[in-house]
């Protein structure tokens, strides 16, 4: 199935803890990035409004927008994509569909469900997952093996000086939260899962 978008380079991950934010992270993103919309904390309309006021940002701007969830709820809020688990069922409608992989199993994984993006995650440690364990640059060179690493995206932990190292092992895409929204615009919270 043929996509309706380029792969991004570069994607924003929503959170709770961007609050009010996230409004300045996407104006700061540059034509072609994309933004996965997660907001799992919030209730369904809270996220629906939320959502629809990210996508309508997005297309003014150029930039991306994928659904935490099914293709079928990215179609019906009529995001470019889904992302999570399920992003890996087929739909009719062409759509970037990303997926996360924490481990050599789970990327296997996303490969074979033909995920147009692989997240990669943690590679640095993280305020999203405090205290984890991450996979640092050996382990993501190990992770990926001979592989192609043309649909990998790195996150956890990750700005642009990071991805900058991570690019000499050919790694060309990053995602973040706290790398991507202004700093000291975030509200404290809990911690949230990817």
């Amino acid at each position: 199935m043929r996509r309706r978008h380029a792969l991004p380079s570069l994607i924003l991950m929503t959170d709770q803890r961007q609050g009010e934010a996230l409004w300045a992270a996407l104006a700061a993103l540059p034509r072609g990035a994309a933004v996965i919309v997660r907001d799992y904390e919030r209730s369904p309309a809270e996220r629906r409004t939320r959502f629809e006021r990210v996508r309508r940002i997005a297309r003014r701007r150029g930039l991306v927008v994928l659904l935490a969830g099914t293709p079928a709820e990215a179609v019906r809020v009529r995001a470019d994509g889904c992302h999570g688990p399920a992003a890996g069922r087929r739909h009719p409608r062409p759509m970037l569909r990303s997926m996360a992989a924490h481990d050599r199993c789970e990327l296997i994984a996303a490969r074979r469900a033909g995920a147009d993006l692989v997240l990669v995650s943690p590679v640095h440690a993280t305020r999203s997952h405090p205290g984890a364990r991450y996979l640092g640059r050996v382990r993501i060179g190990l992770m990926l093996g001979r592989g192609s690493r043309e649909r990998i995206v790195v996150l956890g932990g990750m700005t642009a000086g990071r991805a900058r190292a991570l690019s000499k092992l050919g790694v060309k895409r990053w995602a973040a939260i706290d790398g991507l929204t202004p700093a000291g615009q975030h509200q404290k919270r809990k911690a949230v899962p990817i």
